[in-house]
């Protein structure tokens, strides 16, 4: 059984990753259960969905659902769906840049939803099609990512796995706030690619449910 990640060596974590053999057994029973999963909680979660954009639909003109580019697999391009929780011309000057700490941008009767990660719900649509998973790195979007990889070129290596809607980076170090966030974030990322198990795939799933509600949310 592999140890609870604590402290990280970011290079050897590099090297180790490049070395370890993809476990395509727990990859194709991963994907099954994905899928099954994506179809049970959709359903339950479906009911808070619609408040949510009702809540959506009066706080803010514009869709419900946004819609973005973001890195998948392999560094193949998908389209990720989350509920629309900032206004609707939030990135017309700025372009795509990470949430900072009491973001203007976000809309005040919705920023309990990004605290309590429910504007993710949509993306079990992008775990059904079998382009993200319950569990893995989160898929960047190209624009950051290419900004990041001039410092951080290991940041590539997360593209080995499928992205996930919550990860061991996300429950242990919480929202990217600048390059020295990510590139912590980078070890875990690194560190879950290194050590992937059903083991592993549990205990972020149990520790994501203790951060249901995050006040650190941008």
């Amino acid at each position: 059984m592999a140890a609870w990640p604590g402290s990280l060596s970011y290079v050897n974590s590099v090297d180790d990753i490049l070395r370890i053999p993809r476990p395509r057994v727990l990859d194709t029973a991963k994907g099954l259960v994905d899928r099954l999963a994506a179809v049970v909680l959709g359903a339950m979660l479906a009911p808070i969905m619609l408040v949510c954009a009702v809540i959506i639909r009066l706080s803010s003109p514009g869709a419900v659902l946004i819609v973005q580019d973001r890195l998948g697999k392999n560094g193949k391009l998908f389209r990720m769906y989350k509920l629309r929780t900032m206004t609707r011309d939030a990135e017309a000057e700025s372009g795509p840049v990470l949430a900072s700490a009491n973001d203007s941008r976000v809309i005040p009767a919705c920023r309990w939803m990004r605290r309590s990660h429910l504007d993710e719900i949509p993306q079990l649509l992008n775990v059904l099609r079998g382009e993200m998973s319950l569990v893995g790195p989160r898929p960047e979007r190209p624009e950051i990512a290419e900004g990041i990889y001039a410092h951080l070129p290991e940041f590539r290596h997360r593209l080995q796995v499928k992205p996930g809607i919550t990860g061991l980076a996300q429950v242990r170090n919480g929202y990217d706030t600048c390059l020295d966030a990510v590139k912590r974030k980078l070890q875990y990322d690194l560190e879950y690619i290194r050590r992937r198990s059903w083991w592993l795939e549990v205990a972020i799933l149990a520790a994501t449910l203790t951060k249901l509600y995050d006040s650190s949310a941008r």
